[in-house]
C-alpha cells in the first residue's frame, strides 16, 4: 500500500475509532498492541506496571484520536504518544529506580548460562540508565535499544535534533564511563 493510500486508511481508521466504532477500536488496538508493549519496553525494560502503562497509553491514543491529521502515519504518532506515557511515567518515579525483573524475553532460554549473563548485563544497563534523566534515557533507548533514527527519536520526544543528538552522546559517555569500571557491561558497550 502506496503512503497517500497508507495514510488515508489510517485517518479513516482513526475517524472511525473517534465516532465510536467499536469494530475500528478494536482493530486499532490489536494492530498497535505489540508496538505499544515494544516501545514501553525498550524505554523502561521490564517493568511491573506495563500493563497499566500500555492501557494509559491507549486511553491517551483514543482520546486524541479526534486530533489525528495524518500527517504522520498512524503508527508513528502511537509511538509519539507511547513516548509520552512513558515520560510521564519515569518523571513521576524519579528517584526510584525502574529495576528489570527479568529479561528472559531477550533470548529463548535455550542457553541458560547465556540468559543469566543478558540478565545480569540488562540489569547493570538499566542501572546506568536509571540514574539517567527522563529525556537522556529515552533518546538512548530509542536510538541505541531500538535502533531508530534520531531524527525519528527527536519526532517522538518533541525535541529538536540537536537536543537530541546531545542526549543520546550524553547517555552513551555516562553508559561508556560505567563500561569502563564493569568488565561485563563493557564487553556487550564496547
Amino acid at each position: 500500500m502506496g503512503t497517500d493510500a497508507a495514510r488515508a486508511a489510517d485517518r479513516s481508521l482513526a475517524r472511525r475509532c473517534a465516532a465510536g466504532d467499536a469494530d475500528a477500536q478494536r482493530a486499532l488496538f490489536r494492530a498497535h498492541r505489540e508496538r505499544v508493549h515494544v516501545v514501553l519496553y525498550r524505554i523502561l525494560g521490564t517493568n511491573r506496571e506495563m500493563e497499566d502503562l500500555a492501557q494509559e497509553a491507549f486511553l491517551e491514543i483514543f482520546r486524541s484520536l479526534p486530533r489525528f491529521r495524518g500527517e504522520a502515519q498512524l503508527s508513528t504518532w502511537v509511538d509519539r504518544i507511547t513516548t509520552r506515557v512513558a515520560t510521564r511515567h519515569l518523571r513521576r518515579k524519579k528517584g526510584t529506580p525502574a529495576r528489570l525483573e527479568a529479561v528472559a524475553e531477550l533470548v529463548d532460554g535455550d542457553d541458560p548460562a547465556r540468559t543469566v549473563e543478558l540478565r545480569e548485563v540488562a540489569r547493570r544497563l538499566y542501572g546506568v540508565l536509571d540514574a539517567l534523566s527522563p529525556e537522556m534515557r529515552i533518546a538512548y533507548a530509542l536510538h541505541v535499544v531500538d535502533g531508530r533514527p534520531l531524527r525519528e527519536v527527536a519526532k517522538l520526544t518533541d525535541a529538536t535534533l540537536v537536543a537530541t543528538k546531545t542526549r543520546v552522546w550524553r547517555a552513551r559517555r555516562a553508559v561508556e564511563a560505567r563500561a569502563a569500571r564493569d568488565p561485563v557491561l563493557a564487553e556487550w558497550v564496547g
